[in-house]
């Protein structure tokens, strides 16, 4: 039977098993076609199973989280832990806290982190887990009592060495703080059993800014190996969370121009660039709207999701050397692709996971528009927090430069290992093929080592 023969086979398995979860199986189709140059040259892939074996998770969590609501009224949210390979290191992955979780939204994360955290180098497995909870408009103490109920069941299954989660949409430190005091009060003990965590209990300098700074890293190699760099170079990036606060912030250090973000309810154009404390000060301070950034700002020009261009998102509209999608899962898509093309975009680099549909991909690839995907550019957060990981094993603390100079190899690292791997299947500078070929071989290459497991 050939790969592609057996590429198919494993997808249609997916969507008989697991019906309706389109994400996991966009990114199941993504990574297994681009393995097709690898399972033609090594036949040991396949004669061991690996596509099936690999597309299905270890071991899939699902429970009731009730809590007590401010009003005395107990609420119902869902949750999950979907820890989906463990044969390069214990279970790592975010927890998401968002209305649109859902099992195959969770499974489509894990099984993407299988590969993303192959590409670090470092010893962590693929894992990823949520709730359909929205933390927004709930009082602290509301998040609190979410938090709390949910760890109670979660605790059982998570540990140093087994599975340690991490932050995500909807989960940043004060979420984390409550988690892991419930761990703590569950278990009689002190562990890294999360990271992210206050830097005065375990966590680490450059948590916050790992994603997005790894983000502009990644996008720094890639332009340099064709002698260009981010110098005056006008960037769109989605998002105003962690990872699009970050990327501006480090590309304004890069010497670039960043001009917009978004957020749920619309986007902000700021030709002037976007003006970083007025930013943090709306999105992290006062946890408002962008709209609010106008109010600071009338130069800048705010548009409602109501008002974005048909089939597309306002941000992509914008002309820019470099596009940084940044916020969530497919907001990226073939309309998008073309006025970026048309508008002479020479990088797409993503900072969220799966932001780019499949299409819009293809028409990037083809019409030369250099592309840096999202388990590559974005392993910047994993990275770090298996450097938390690492200090909290040891009881120590590095400091924020010594953090930030680990991130800046690993990412380096990490371009260098999906570029090479490019150049070995004969697609030089197609990430895509690069770093998922690189991620799994790995991954499969131990899978096979440890037997029928």
């Amino acid at each position: 039977m050939s790969a592609k023969s057996d590429i198919e086979n494993v997808l249609q398995r997916i969507k008989v098993c697991s019906p309706g979860q389109n994400e996991f199986y966009q990114a199941a189709h993504e990574v297994l076609h681009s393995l097709i140059p690898l399972l033609e040259e090594d036949e040991i892939y396949c004669a061991n199973n690996i596509l099936e074996r690999i597309t299905v998770a270890e071991r899939t969590i699902i429970f009731r989280v009730n809590w007590v609501d401010d009003q005395g009224k107990i609420q119902t949210n869902l949750g999950y832990r979907v820890q989906f390979n463990s044969a390069i290191g214990p279970y790592k992955g975010g927890l998401r806290f968002h209305p649109s979780v859902n099992l195959g939204i969770i499974k489509f994360l894990g099984f993407e982190q299988i590969f993303k955290n192959s590409l670090t180098g470092l010893p962590i497995g693929g894992a990823k887990g949520g709730s359909n909870f929205d933390p927004k408009g709930k009082s602290d103490n509301e998040i609190m009592r979410f938090c709390q109920s949910f760890m109670s069941e979660l605790y059982k299954h998570i540990g140093e060495t087994k599975d340690v989660p991490a932050g995500d949409i909807g989960v940043g430190a004060r979420e984390i703080g409550y988690l892991f005091g419930q761990y703590k009060r569950l278990t009689g003990t002190f562990e890294g059993v999360l990271t992210g965590k206050n830097i005065n209990w375990g966590g680490s300098n450059a948590r916050k800014e790992a994603t997005g700074y790894g983000s502009v890293y990644f996008a720094d190699n890639f332009l340099r190996k064709y002698n260009k760099s981010l110098e005056d170079k006008v960037c769109t990036v989605s998002g105003s969370g962690n990872v699009a606060i970050y990327t501006i912030e480090k590309l304004y250090s890069m010497g670039a121009i960043p001009v917009t973000c978004s957020d749920s309810r619309g986007s902000i154009y700021h030709k002037n660039g976007i003006d970083l404390n007025s930013l943090k000060a709306v999105k992290e301070i006062n946890k408002q709207s962008l709209e609010a950034y106008v109010a600071l700002h009338s130069d800048a020009v705010y548009t409602p999701v109501s008002h974005y261009p048909k089939g597309g998102h306002q941000v992509w509209s914008i002309p820019c050397d470099i596009a940084f999608p940044s916020a969530t899962q497919n907001e990226l898509t073939i309309e998008d692709a073309k006025m970026l093309v048309d508008h002479g975009c020479i990088l797409v680099n993503e900072g969220a996971n799966m932001p780019t549909t499949p299409d819009a991909i293809t028409y990037l690839q083809k019409h030369h528009v250099l592309f840096a995907p999202g388990k590559a550019a974005n392993a910047g957060g994993v990275a770090t927090s298996q450097l938390e990981m690492s200090q909290n094993a040891s009881m120590a603390t590095w400091t924020f430069e010594e953090v930030d100079n680990k991130l800046r190899q690993i990412m380096s690292n990490i371009f260098k290992t999906a570029y090479e791997t490019s150049k070995e299947f004969n697609c030089e500078g197609d990430l895509v093929t690069g770093a998922n070929i690189a991620g799994f071989r790995k991954v499969a290459d131990s899978m096979i080592d440890q037997g029928a497991i």
